[in-house]
C-alpha cells in the first residue's frame, strides 16, 4: 500500500445508457405534452370555423387565450426538461407530471371561464 491519499472510484452507468434513458423519458412525457398542444390547436381551428359560420371573428381576448393554451404546454415541457436534466429519475418524473398537471389545471380554468364557445367570439 502507498501512504498517499486515494480517491474512491465511483461506478455509475455508462454515459450512453443514461443519455438514451433520458431521451426515452423525455419522448414518453413529450407525447402527453404534444397531445395537449394538438388539442389546443384543434380548439383554435374549431372555434375559428365556428366563428366563420356565424359571420363573426374571435375576440382578441379569445385569440390570446387560445394561443396561450398552445404555447403553455411547450413552455412547461421545456422548463421541466431543463430543470430536471441533472436530477434523479424520481425528480424528473415528478417535474414532468407537475408540468402536465399545471397545463391541465390552466386549460380547465380557461374552459370554465369561457365554457360556452360563443364567449370567445365577438
Amino acid at each position: 500500500m502507498t501512504g498517499g491519499t486515494e480517491t474512491p472510484v465511483v461506478e455509475s452507468r455508462p454515459r450512453g445508457v443514461r443519455f438514451g434513458f433520458d431521451v426515452a423519458l423525455a419522448v414518453f412525457f413529450g407525447l402527453f405534452y404534444a397531445y395537449d398542444v394538438w388539442e389546443a390547436v384543434g380548439n383554435l381551428v374549431g372555434l375559428s370555423q365556428y366563428a366563420a359560420l356565424l359571420d363573426s371573428t374571435l375576440s382578441s381576448m379569445g385569440l390570446i387565450l387560445l394561443i396561450a393554451t398552445i404555447l403553455l404546454p411547450i413552455g412547461l415541457f421545456a422548463l421541466a426538461f431543463v430543470i430536471g436534466r441533472r436530477r434523479s429519475l424520481a425528480v424528473r418524473i415528478a417535474l414532468y407530471v407537475t408540468g402536465l398537471a399545471i397545463s391541465a389545471v390552466l386549460y380547465l380554468d380557461a374552459y370554465m371561464l369561457f365554457g360556452q364557445p360563443g364567449a370567445l367570439i365577438a
